[in-house]
C-alpha cells in the first residue's frame, strides 16, 4: 500500500491507461451515431468542409471520453486514424503530436516520481504533510490546493503537479493502511482533482504564472502600442484576490459538496509521527533523490529571465548562448537520466544498484501518455482545420447587441470551452486579437475583453485532456472522467462568474 499508486505497474496484460473494462454498446454506439449525424448534417454557413469534419472527431473523443466505452487510450489515438481517413491531416504530420517535447516533460517527471517511491522519498513527505495539516481530510485537501496553487504562480502547472502528485499519492497510500479504500475513496478523488484544479489556478495569479498571460501582454502591446498594460503589480492586485477565491471555491465544492468525506474519518497525528519516526534518519540514497527533485525545480523556475516590476532575474539558460534550444522537457530528461547512472544501496540487502534501472522504464504509465498526445493531436486539428476560428467568430460576433456584462462573461464562457479541447495558448493567442478588435469596434476598453479572455484560458476544469494537470491526475486511476466533469462543470461556471465580476470591480471607475 506504501508504493505509489500513479507508477504501480499492473499486469503486463494490463497496462495503465489501457485496461479493460466492462464494453458499454450504448456509449460505443451514441459517439458513432453524433459523429454520422454531424457529418451528415452540421453545415456551417461559409464555412470549410474541414470544419464539419473536426467537430465530428472533436464530439466522438469527447462523448467516448466521458462514457468510456472503450479504454480512453485507445479514444486518444482516433486522430491518428480519423485525421487521415477524413483528409484533415496526413498519418506522418499528425504522429510528432504524440511524442513531442511536453512529452518528454512529463515522461521525466514520471522517472523523478519513480525515483521517489523506490527509495521511500514520499512517505517521509507524506507523512510531513499530514502531520502538518492532517487534523482533518478538509484541511489536508485545503493544504495541497495551497502548496500547489503558490509553487504554480510562479513555475509551470505541468512541473507543479509532476513535484505534488508523488506526494499526495504517498499520503493516500498511507491513510489506506488504517481506513478502508471505500470510505477513501472521497477524499483521494477530492485531493487529487484538488492538486490539478489549483495548479490551474495559482497560474492565473501572476503574470509569469502560466503561458497565456505571456501571450496577452505581448498581443496587447502589438495591438496597441501606444497604450499601456497592467504592470506586474496591477495584474496581481487583481489576479491574486481572484485566484484565492476561486482556490477557495475549488476547495468547498470538492470537500464540502460534491466529494464529502466521512465525518468519522479521523486522521491521528501522533501515529503518524510514531510512523515518521519508524522511517529512520534520511538515507543517502534519499537525500541524492531529494536533491535532485528539488534542482529540477530550481531549473525550471529559473531557466528563463523573470521579469518582476523593476527587477529582472536573469535567467541560467542565458550562460549557455551555443544551447538556445533548451526547454523543460530536456531538463527533466536531463534529471532523469542522472538517477540512472548515480549509485546506491538497496536498503534491504546492501548490494549497489542505481537509483533507477532498467525495471522503472516499464512502471512508466504509458496509457497516460499516449492521453496526452491524443490532446496535442486533438488541440493541432482544432486549429489547422478552422474549427477554432469558426467558434471565435461565431460567438463573438454582433457584441453590440448585448451590454458590457454579457459581453464579458460570454467571452468567458466561450474561451472556457474553447480551452477544454485545445491548448490554452494557441487558443490565447487566436481569441485575443478577435476579442481586442470587437472591443475596439464598440468603442470599449479592450482590457475589459481581452484580461477575461485571459484568465478563461486557465479554466478548463471538465475534460482529462483540457490541461496537463487533469490528464496527469486522472492517470492515478483515482479519479473517473465522470469525476472531473462533475465537478469541472461547476468549477467553469463559477470561473466564469468570479472572473466577470473581478474584471468589472477593477475596471469599476473607468466605466462610470
Amino acid at each position: 500500500k506504501n508504493s505509489l499508486l500513479i507508477l504501480r505497474m499492473p499486469p503486463a496484460t494490463k497496462p495503465i491507461g489501457l485496461e479493460s473494462k466492462p464494453i458499454s454498446l450504448f456509449g460505443i454506439l451514441l459517439g458513432l451515431g453524433c459523429f454520422v449525424l454531424i457529418l451528415l448534417f452540421f453545415r456551417p454557413a461559409g464555412a470549410d468542409p474541414a470544419v464539419t469534419k473536426m467537430a465530428a472527431v472533436v464530439i466522438l473523443m469527447a462523448v467516448w471520453w466521458v462514457l468510456e466505452p472503450v479504454p480512453f487510450a485507445i479514444t486518444a489515438m482516433l486522430p491518428f486514424v480519423l485525421f487521415p481517413l477524413l483528409g484533415l491531416q496526413s498519418g506522418a504530420k499528425i504522429a510528432p503530436a504524440y511524442f513531442n517535447s511536453i512529452i518528454f516533460l512529463f515522461l521525466g517527471g514520471f522517472l523523478i516520481a519513480l525515483a521517489m517511491e523506490r527509495w521511500n522519498l514520499h512517505r517521509r513527505l507524506a507523512m510531513h504533510v499530514l502531520i502538518f495539516f492532517g487534523r482533518t481530510p478538509a484541511l489536508l485537501v485545503l493544504g495541497f490546493m495551497v502548496a500547489c496553487a503558490f509553487l504554480s504562480a510562479w513555475i509551470s502547472n505541468t512541473a507543479t503537479t509532476l513535484a505534488m502528485l508523488p506526494v499526495g499519492m504517498a499520503v493516500l497510500a498511507k491513510l489506506e493502511d488504517s481506513h478502508d479504500s471505500k470510505s477513501l475513496r472521497p477524499l483521494g478523488v477530492s485531493i487529487m482533482l484538488g492538486i490539478a484544479y489549483s495548479c490551474s489556478i495559482g497560474g492565473i495569479a501572476t503574470p509569469v504564472g502560466t503561458p497565456p498571460n505571456l501571450a496577452f501582454r505581448a498581443i496587447y502591446a502589438e495591438m496597441f502600442p501606444g497604450a499601456e498594460s497592467l504592470t506586474f503589480a496591477q495584474w496581481c492586485f487583481l489576479a491574486m484576490p481572484l485566484s484565492v477565491a476561486l482556490l477557495l471555491s475549488a476547495w468547498v465544492i470538492l470537500t464540502f459538496w460534491l466529494f464529502r468525506s466521512p465525518k468519522d474519518l479521523k486522521i491521528d497525528r501522533s501515529l503518524l509521527k510514531i510512523e515518521l519516526t519508524s522511517l529512520g534518519p534520511l538515507r543517502r540514497e534519499e537525500a541524492i533523490v531529494g536533491v535532485i527533485f528539488g534542482l529540477t525545480a530550481v531549473l525550471w523556475v529559473f531557466r528563463e529571465p523573470i521579469v518582476l516590476e523593476g527587477l529582472t532575474i536573469p535567467g541560467w539558460q542565458g550562460l549557455l548562448p551555443w544551447a538556445t534550444g533548451i526547454d523543460d522537457g530536456t531538463v527533466a530528461i536531463f534529471m532523469a537520466v542522472l538517477l540512472f547512472l548515480l549509485p546506491g544501496r538497496a536498503a534491504d540487502t546492501g548490494q549497489r544498484t542505481r537509483l533507477l534501472t532498467a525495471s522503472s522504464i516499464a512502471k512508466v504509465p504509458w496509457g497516460i501518455i499516449l492521453l496526452f498526445g491524443g490532446g496535442y493531436a486533438l488541440a493541432r486539428g482544432f486549429q489547422d482545420s478552422g474549427l477554432s476560428n469558426w467558434v471565435a467568430a461565431t460567438f463573438f460576433n454582433d457584441f453590440g447587441k448585448m451590454g458590457l456584462l454579457p459581453m464579458v462573461l460570454l467571452t468567458c464562457l466561450v474561451m472556457t470551452v474553447l480551452t477544454e479541447f485545445t491548448s490554452n495558448t494557441p487558443s490565447t493567442q487566436l481569441v485575443l486579437p478577435i476579442v481586442g478588435a470587437a472591443a475596439m469596434a464598440e468603442q470599449i476598453d479592450p482590457l475589459l475583453l481581452m484580461i477575461p479572455a485571459t484568465l478563461s484560458a486557465s479554466m478548463a476544469f471538465m475534460m482529462p485532456v483540457g490541461t496537463p494537470p487533469n490528464a496527469i491526475v486522472f492517470g492515478t486511476g483515482r479519479v473517473r472522467i465522470i469525476d472531473m466533469v462533475k465537478a469541472g462543470v461547476v468549477l467553469n461556471l463559477v470561473g466564469a462568474v468570479l472572473i466577470t465580476l473581478a474584471v468589472l470591480w477593477y475596471f469599476g471607475e473607468s466605466l462610470q
